[in-house]
């Protein structure tokens, strides 16, 4: 259980992050595109932690 706990707060992470960089997009591209990084890091974490890959 504290796998799926863990898998699925990192893709909650994920959408927040993902919502940074939607609200960084007009302001500054290079912040953006480095929580776009991190928007995938923590969704593939997730996605691993959860046994889908």
């Amino acid at each position: 259980m504290d796998t799926d706990l863990w898998g699925l707060s990192l893709i909650v992470l994920g959408g927040f992050l993902a919502g940074g960089v939607y609200a960084f997009w007009g302001k500054s591209r290079p912040i953006a595109l480095a929580l776009a990084g991190c928007v995938v890091l923590a969704l593939a974490s997730g996605a691993l932690r959860l046994g889908y890959f």
